[in-house]
């Protein structure tokens, strides 16, 4: 192991040093700043910043760690980073033998986006990290098979997977499984997973023998598919570098866009048909199909194409009577809505609530158009622009149940008509207007507008500082998500 840590690049030995602070590890000198204050007698733990520590520095400290949990953490750690690394280097180790398939994970790896979504605790215990093999047959392989995980709420706050389907290029069926999710749960989300606690009765499956499956599925360097994959990964609790996610590697013409399509508006552009009509429920099958279908279609048409930008016309106006509501935490239930939204609306929860991470979003309906902007008026909030120029307010609140948190109102269209031109330049209409979305996202929702804007899409510098905030701002969902759970877990132990 010492030798893997010193042979490690500083990027992940800062990452690993960040991780043994956040698990509270201690090593023979104790933790990060008991080592510096050993390790550095001039400065100590007044320079505590990893990323401002020399690679030496950094070695020593994980190199006093021996306990073989501690080393199995920092191995799965360096084991992702190796596999990623291994990929990337692929096309400038082998530039003449890199296949429609390879290029495809390469696109996803290198989007702007994909450090945000794909930053997955694959250190815990629960979770298998793949093992990529650096043999050239491995990475060049193009067998592919695509995924889509359903998931529920379980009574302690967080998400259990209940079913999963896979699919291979020829769309023939090699995974289709009910899984027991192994804990009390509050919301099947019967009106999207189609699911019921009755049909989980008698089923023994778990996520152990899921991951099993994966593994025999994923060996031999086959590419993992999917839409959002990052929320089935997650569900599953897998880590695999050679994946081709369909959110991240289509181009919308010269618009740059920041956003990523839902499965259903996607399939509409590229294949011409929806996956699914709207109101129907949500199936597993249909959208692993979807996904490989997706991936198929890119390959055939040339990957350098990009989706020709359509006119879609104004926001109709039956959409103008409604606001989105996005962002919502997951323990927020529907009818608390109305606690914090004035007016009289009703609620359509947006088939995107599907257990994929901490948040929600919903529709609120209003009458008409007139009692939809008094409303968004009478909200308490500052008002601010998403990342398409439409109004929206952050609403802070605290429930009658001591639930504290916050969530987006958004208009559906531009106080100024005039504003409204952008739109109508869409190749697609993304999520967060009124089409049904695929799947809720662990960090942010499916095309639901960002959480802020600022300044020009046209100028690089901002659009980096743009995914720094929005990467902090995920960070701090997550601490607030975490602490939220502990204190419903605290809350039901004491008998609150």
């Amino acid at each position: 192991m010492d030798e893997k840590i010193a042979a490690a690049g500083k990027g992940v030995l800062v990452e690993m040093v960040k991780l043994a602070q956040k698990q509270e590890m201690q090593g023979s000198q104790g933790g990060w700043k008991d080592f510096l204050n050993f390790y550095d007698k001039k400065f100590g733990a007044a320079l505590s910043d990893p990323t401002r520590r020399s690679t030496d520095v950094l070695v020593s400290f994980l190199k006093t760690f021996s306990q073989e949990d501690d080393l199995k953490v920092f191995d799965k750690l360096m084991q992702c980073h190796s596999n990623r690394n291994d990929v990337k280097q692929f096309k400038k180790n082998s530039p003449d033998i890199e296949s429609p398939e390879q290029r495809l994970v390469r696109l996803t790896l290198e989007h702007p986006q994909y450090t945000l979504y794909y930053s997955l605790p694959s250190h815990e215990e629960e979770w298998l990290v793949m093992k990529l093999s650096k043999r050239t047959k491995v990475m060049r392989s193009t067998s592919m098979v695509a995924v889509d995980c359903e998931m529920v709420l379980c009574e302690d706050g967080t998400e259990a997977l209940v079913k999963v389907c896979v699919v291979d290029r020829n769309l023939q069926v090699k995974l289709n499984e009910l899984v027991n999710p192994n804990k009390a749960v509050v919301d099947y989300r019967t009106e999207i997973t189609g699911l019921t606690a009755k049909d989980l009765d008698g089923v023994t499956c778990s996520v152990v023998d899921i991951q099993k499956s994966m593994k025999k599925l994923l060996s031999h360097g086959t590419i993992l598919v999917g839409h959002s994959l990052n929320n089935d990964l997650q569900a599953l609790k897998i880590d695999h570098a050679r994946v081709i996610d369909t959110a991240l590697i289509f181009e919308y013409g010269s618009e740059p866009n920041y956003r990523r399509p839902s499965l259903n508006n996607l399939c509409k552009s590229v294949l011409g048909y929806e996956v699914r009509n709207k109101g129907a429920p949500h199936n597993c099958l249909d959208d692993a199909c979807a996904a490989m279908k997706l991936v198929l279609a890119k390959i055939e048409r040339g990957l350098d194409n990009a989706i020709p930008l359509v006119h879609e016309g104004v926001v109709a106006k039956i959409d103008m009577a409604k606001l989105l509501l996005h962002r919502i935490p997951i323990n927020v239930p529907i009818e608390e809505l109305h606690k914090i939204i004035p007016g009289n609306f009703t609620v359509e929860i947006k088939s995107n609530k599907k257990a994929r991470g901490e948040k929600y979003s919903a529709l609120a309906i209003f009458k008409n158009q007139q009692e939809a902007d008094q409303a968004f008026e009478n909200v308490n909030g500052n008002q601010e622009k998403d990342s398409l120029g439409l109004p929206q307010k952050l609403v802070s609140f605290e429930l009658s149940t001591g639930v504290i948190g916050s969530l987006y109102v958004r208009k559906m269209a531009h106080d100024d008509p005039l504003g409204q031109a952008p739109l109508r330049k869409r190749s697609f209409q993304v999520e967060g207007a009124s089409d049904e979305s695929k799947k809720l996202k662990t960090d942010q929702i499916n095309g639901e507008p960002e959480d802020s804007k600022s300044g020009s899409n046209n100028c690089d510098g901002h659009v980096k500082e743009i995914e720094r905030l929005k990467q902090e701002l995920t960070q701090r969902d997550q601490e607030i998500s975490n602490l939220n759970k502990i204190i419903i877990a605290l809350t039901r132990k004491q008998g609150l």
